[in-house]
């Protein structure tokens, strides 16, 4: 069970970094551990959107691409919040 959630953590920093590099923008959230929350948020946004959609049984997870586009609507999402400041 620790490994998972640890396995969980790594993919979640790498998925929230490379979701930050493909949407480079200063109003992205900053720091460690707001990346890994950005990456596992994007792999459960986009898991629940693939189970709605069909795309995935309830026994299965968004991959590694899964998660990235799920980081990046979520970082749209923080933007659209954000907004211009």
């Amino acid at each position: 069970m620790a490994s998972t959630w640890l396995g969980v953590i790594i993919i979640g920093f790498f998925v929230g970094l490379l979701a930050r590099i493909i949407s480079s923008d200063p109003r992205n959230p900053q720091g460690c551990l707001l990346t890994t929350f950005l990456g596992i948020l994007g792999a459960a946004l986009f898991t629940w959107i693939g189970q709605f959609a069909g795309m995935y049984e309830s026994h299965e997870y968004a991959g590694f691409l899964g998660a990235t586009i799920g980081a990046v609507i979520v970082l749209a999402i923080w933007r659209a919040l954000v907004g211009n400041k």
